[in-house]
């Protein structure tokens, strides 16, 4: 379903200066740009694009009261200056799953967390969550196994110098 009839769902027989949150995850885009998708939506706090072939951000439009933006999994690699432009409340962001390699294309958000020094961003950006957790769990374990095996030459010690 293409992202334009997808927006006409979603809204629900309301007017889009209404909405506050809009879901439109596993939609199509068509030329990788956002449609539909207009500067009536004023009270919009969150959207979630996740998965719908985004490559470009050119075509937002004004959200100033947008606090959380989904877009993971999409193949967008660069263009991220305009969020610190069009969403200047923006507190969350997702960009997991996305073909961005440079740190470079994030310093423009990073300005924009800067500037809020009171609201701090949370920026993900990280190509899978679950593998990082899964390592980190693997070196806790490992650690642990680690130390156990320590106290346990430790004791053996203990009880040598005792016979």
């Amino acid at each position: 379903m293409e992202m334009k009839k997808r927006i006409n769902l979603e809204l629900r027989d309301r007017a889009p200066e209404e909405v506050t949150e809009l879901v439109l995850d596993n939609c199509l885009c068509v030329n990788g740009e956002i449609e539909g998708l207009n500067d009536t939506f004023k009270k919009l706090e969150f959207l979630s694009m996740a998965n719908v072939e985004l490559s470009s951000l050119a075509r937002l439009p004004s959200l100033n009261k947008l606090r959380k933006l989904e877009l993971s999994d999409n193949i967008i690699s660069g263009g991220l200056e305009v969020l610190a432009e069009k969403c200047p409340n923006l507190t969350y962001l997702n960009l997991s799953g996305n073909k961005i390699k440079d740190l470079s294309t994030v310093e423009a958000l990073m300005e924009m967390k800067m500037m809020k020094r009171k609201r701090k961003m949370k920026l993900v950006h990280l190509k899978d969550m679950r593998k990082r957790k899964r390592r980190r769990r693997t070196r806790m374990r490992m650690r642990m196994k680690m130390k156990q095996a320590q106290n346990w030459e430790r004791e053996k010690r203990k009880w040598a110098s005792h016979t």
